[in-house]
């Protein structure tokens, strides 16, 4: 009966382990299969991308030089421009230019108007007449800010000269670069995002939660979001 149990035991113990190994086999399967299809995903995903850094750039040149240190008319200027060269039927553009909401992610707080926004791409006009400093945050996307009115200042160790960024020119931060910044008094930027933007997300909300208590702002945000998302998807646009 002894070497029964025993047997039994032991048998038991196998079956556990065995379950367990293949459990455990499963998830990293899994795991690995989900790693193979985001990087396949990852590396094909310029195909959605409509903007180019190159292009939005030289609309933020050109609306400097249209309207030198006034924001209220290159606000217009810019958006009428993206009207024109681009189709509703290649991306959905918000032109409601009053839609403004407040804005507090790494410590930095502004005015934000949500251009466009889509899995992979957004577009907005950023800034504040106040100043306001903080950390860029690390995102799986490129971002180029270019610069409005103003300076915007930037701190990258172990470099200990700060970078200076005047109207006409794009700071450049690589996706997982980590940068401390200043928009030094009152400055706007044309800010132009592209990778994952869905993953910027927590970023970008995190101080509602944490400090600001912000409902509001965040409430206007995340429908203006929502929305323009929904609308590019529509067209096919993601």
């Amino acid at each position: 009966m002894a070497a029964n149990a025993s047997t039994t035991k032991i048998a038991q113990r196998a079956s556990s382990t065995g379950s367990f190994l293949l459990k455990w086999a499963t998830r990293a399967a899994i795991a690995f299969v989900l790693y193979l299809t985001c990087s396949f995903i990852d590396d094909i995903k310029d195909r959605w991308y409509v903007f180019t850094p190159e292009s939005l750039h030289q609309l933020a040149q050109a609306a400097v030089r249209a309207h030198p240190g006034d924001i209220n008319a290159m606000i217009p200027y810019i958006v009428s421009n993206l009207t024109a060269e681009y189709s509703p039927s290649v991306i959905a553009l918000n032109l409601n230019s009053s839609e403004w909401v407040l804005s507090n992610a790494g410590g930095a707080m502004g005015g934000m108007y949500i251009i466009h926004a889509s899995i992979t791409e957004y577009l907005i006009i950023f800034g504040t007449p106040l100043g306001t400093e903080g950390h860029t945050g690390v995102h799986p996307a490129d971002d180029y800010f270019n610069i409005l009115v103003g300076e915007q200042w930037a701190f990258e160790p172990p470099k200990l000269e700060r970078e200076v960024y005047r109207p006409g020119d794009v700071h450049f931060t690589p996706r997982g670069r980590v940068k401390q910044y200043k928009m030094h008094e009152g400055c706007f930027a044309l800010e132009y995002a592209r990778g994952w933007i869905p993953l910027m997300l927590p970023f970008g909300f995190a101080d509602v939660f944490s400090s600001t208590l912000d409902w509001w702002s965040f409430y206007h945000t995340v429908l203006i979001t929502a929305r323009e998302n929904i609308r590019n998807l529509l067209i096919g646009k993601i």
